[in-house]
């Protein structure tokens, strides 16, 4: 647990990496099927060969999505924390595919952590997702999160 008298000193810094994550074709089918999303290049993996990619890749909100899990992992929550509310992001680029097969994992920095008053912290990560033995990340982010505390 954090304690939100800690919050100031430790923006700035990261704050937790979390563990890898397979993203096997198995996992982008069952994505494409959820979101109807049937790009070629995502589920079919002789089509996908023919690519520069040379074969299927994430979706890319595939990847942003396993961000969840990510924090999980590797942000510890707020003392006495009774929810916390995804509150959207101010920045997000997708920087190298994520090919089927592939680990991933996030990386977390804390940006900003401001008091909104009634035990509600808005919280500021920058999320950088890793591919294992890639030099480019498949993405970063700058993630927002209302923690509340009671």
């Amino acid at each position: 647990m954090t304690r939100t008298s800690d919050l100031q000193s430790l923006i700035g810094t990261e704050i937790g990496v979390s563990k890898w994550i397979l993203v096997d074709q198995a996992r982008i089918d069952a994505f494409a099927e959820i979101t109807e999303d049937r790009q070629f290049i995502h589920i079919d993996p002789e089509a996908a060969r023919a690519t520069p990619f040379g074969g299927t890749i994430a979706h890319g909100f595939l990847t942003l999505s396993l961000a969840s899990a990510m924090s999980y992992d590797a942000v510890k929550p707020l003392e006495g924390v009774v929810m916390g509310v995804n509150y959207g992001f101010d920045k997000l680029r997708f920087l190298a595919p994520v090919p089927a097969g592939s680990k991933v994992r996030g990386r977390f920095k804390l940006l900003g952590a401001e008091d909104k008053g009634g035990g509600r912290w808005l919280l500021k990560h920058e999320l950088t997702v890793e591919i294992e033995g890639a030099d480019k990340p498949a993405l970063i982010a700058e993630w927002l999160g209302m923690q509340v505390v009671g």
